[in-house]
């Protein structure tokens, strides 16, 4: 089963369709990290990695799905408000 996420998301100045399709995973970083979860566990819950077979894998999705989650909510979430860029 292939999973539903990218290993990084698109990196960009304006909201992606990849960021509206998993602005609730982005949510649930932004929780997580909140709460001090390890990101481990983050890593297999909500992307299904496992970190003991693939440590650096789990470290970069779950790093760079962070990064673009608070992208989203010191700019991203503007453009969202606004309808985004086009479909």
């Amino acid at each position: 089963m292939q999973p539903d996420y990218l290993d990084q998301p698109p990196q960009s100045t304006t909201l992606t369709d990849y960021d509206r399709q998993h602005t609730k995973l982005y949510l649930r970083l932004l929780d997580a990290t909140t709460d001090s979860a390890d990101w481990r566990e983050v890593a297999r819950v909500l992307f299904g990695i496992d970190p003991e077979s693939e440590p650096e894998r789990a470290r970069r999705v779950y790093d760079s799905h962070l990064a673009r989650a608070r992208w989203m909510t010191a700019n991203g979430y503007r453009q969202l408000l606004q309808g985004g860029a086009p479909h």
